[in-house]
């Protein structure tokens, strides 16, 4: 255990923000502790007012392993959340996205599962992390998130059978909180089932990686880019990736939006190509795998 140093001019909520800073810290690339804070001081000053030296160690050292095990550990966290993503860059350029990310998105939850969060997003505005697969890799990094937020978000009780049957064009609904809408540039999801499948494949049962006799996987030098449209649901606590007609994804983007069940249609098929004697089988379908999956519920108070 890190023995602090006593300073009376810092109160403990100064010490532990003070700490935190440093220990957040981005590393060097050649992953040690920096050598000066954000603001241009001295590390091994700052790591003195708080930290106090042993035999073995300076306080530098001793707040440098502090320094190192967090920054291990949220960068294997999100590699953990985004295999494909990782695959997709491959290693080196993964690292480099994932530490930049985090130094602009540091950990402000208690649980790293929300960690990666705003990865999406952040990648999508930072095109030059990715190269040439920018675009792919958006789409990659929106499908493995929603992944994770289909894994763990709630789950209402799913109206019956007989409650679906006795809807009406004015009727509330909400669509379940694990149910991710994608709308994607390119057929993201096959994708990433593919790059975790040769991932999951190159490594043991116990966990460890070993040299494939295959070819590195590597993703084809052009990837078609179709408009696909995918939900992402839970069933018996296993995620599932279902394709979308553009229609259907509109009509559920407008139940979760709050539109009573008319309204969410009209949405739905607006400006749409689909054929007039195809719709209402279309619809019936659609409500036959909602009500199948419990995508669809009451409006929670």
């Amino acid at each position: 255990m890190t023995r602090l140093a006593v300073n009376p001019a810092m109160s403990l909520e100064e010490l532990q923000r003070t700490m935190a800073a440093a220990v957040m810290t981005p590393l060097t690339p050649d992953e040690c502790m920096s050598p000066r804070t954000s603001d241009g001081r001295a590390m091994s000053d700052l790591a003195s007012s708080f930290i106090a030296p042993n035999t073995r160690l300076t306080a530098f050292e001793r707040l440098e392993i502090y320094n190192r095990q967090y920054w291990f550990r949220v960068l294997g966290a999100i590699a953990e959340d985004f295999p494909a993503l990782h695959v997709l860059l491959g290693a080196r350029r993964f690292d480099v996205l994932a530490a930049a990310y985090l130094a602009a998105n540091p950990s402000r939850s208690f649980t790293l599962r929300n960690l990666g969060a705003n990865l999406p997003e952040w990648l999508e505005q930072n095109p030059s992390f990715a190269g040439r697969r920018h675009a792919v890799a958006v789409d990659i990094a929106r499908v493995e998130w929603a992944f994770v937020e289909a894994f763990d978000s709630a789950e209402y009780h799913p109206l019956t059978l007989g409650q679906i049957a006795a809807l009406d064009a004015n009727s509330p609904l909400t669509l379940q909180p694990h149910v991710r809408l994608l709308a994607l540039g390119c057929a993201a999801d096959e994708l990433a089932i593919a790059l975790h499948q040769r991932e999951k494949a190159q490594t043991s049962e116990a966990g460890v990686r070993h040299a494939s006799a295959e070819s590195p996987l590597t993703v084809p030098p052009r990837v078609h880019r179709r408009a696909t449209w995918v939900a992402a649901h839970r069933v018996d606590l296993c995620v599932y990736f279902r394709r979308l007609a553009p229609e259907e994804y509109r009509t559920l983007a407008a139940i979760r939006a709050g539109q009573p069940l008319g309204a969410a249609l009209e949405t739905g098929f607006a400006r749409s190509r689909m054929a007039l004697a195809h719709r209402a089988p279309a619809i019936q379908q659609w409500f036959a795998a909602w009500a199948e999956f419990g995508w669809l519920s009451a409006p929670q108070s």
